[in-house]
């Protein structure tokens, strides 16, 4: 039996099993990112929309779009390949999802591994609802940062700038709507049960409010509920999954040692007349 089959493995084969993971995750990025490059005029127009109409401003010949501009020689560049690999990051979410829970548990049976690569299907639409859910409120979140400006002082952002924080608020929420998909798979894999999940619920709820007031870009009440909701949902629903798959388990099990248990009852008895 090798290292993955019993479930254990070396430092060192966990540093090569992390690299092989990283090379995969990031060569299905850099793939994807082609995309991103080919189709790159209706992105950028897209991720521009909840500032500006970038396509009217490039038709006027405006030099900037509402608050928005590009400056430097290398700035169009640097904004198209940062464009690109926000999409190649999107485009092969399903793959480098994967691989981060393949190297999380790589000593699964392979029954075990067969459901956790099917729930790791779920977390394709997940991870895409919360991108969805981040670009939704980047409106929003746009207006509050920008209306701490003083009247008196107008404020233009690099496109750069503004790119960076559309790709916080999208990785950011669609990272966060992972949390059941990994909950329950834990589970699945065996590494955790309903009860533990469920257990801790109050630390849970504390520690999605910390990290959605530590990291949603703007800090608002809206936003922050807009994120920390849906997560309070999705936790309680993982560890409802969670305590009917270890019921289900549970059964099982027991099942198995009545039917060995009764066939070791119907064994005919010793005849000891010899």
């Amino acid at each position: 039996m090798d290292a993955h089959e019993s479930g254990r493995m070396p430092l060192v084969e966990h540093f090569r099993d992390l690299r092989k993971r990283v090379v995969r995750a990031a060569l299905a990025i850099v793939i994807a990112s082609g995309f991103g490059w080919a189709f790159y005029g209706k992105i950028i127009n897209t991720l521009a929309a909840p500032v500006c109409d970038l396509k009217s401003a490039q038709k006027s010949g405006a030099t900037h779009c509402g608050t928005l501009y590009i400056n430097g020689v290398l700035g169009p560049l640097n904004l198209q390949i940062k464009v690109a690999l926000l999409t190649g990051v999107i485009i092969s979410a399903p793959i480098w999802i994967y691989q981060l829970w393949a190297f999380v548990a790589p000593g699964l049976h392979k029954k075990e591994k067969r459901r956790s690569i099917a729930f790791i299907a779920v977390a394709t639409p997940f991870f895409a609802f919360g991108a969805t859910l981040g670009y939704i409120i980047l409106p929003v979140a746009v207006r509050v940062l920008l209306g701490f400006t003083p009247g008196s002082l107008s404020n233009l952002v690099r496109f750069d700038d503004y790119l960076d924080f559309v790709l916080r608020v999208i990785l950011l929420f669609g990272g966060a709507f992972e949390l059941p998909v990994f909950l329950v798979s834990l589970n699945l894999a065996g590494v955790l049960t309903g009860r533990g999940i469920l257990k801790p619920w109050r630390f849970a709820i504390f520690g999605i409010a910390l990290f959605t007031a530590m990291f949603t870009p703007t800090g608002d009440p809206l936003t922050m509920s807009l994120l920390a909701l849906p997560l309070i949902l999705f936790y309680f629903a993982a560890g409802g999954i969670a305590l009917l798959v270890d019921r289900k388990r549970a059964k099982k099990i027991s099942t198995i040692g009545d039917d060995e248990a009764s066939s070791i009852d119907d064994a005919g008895a010793i005849d000891e007349s010899d």
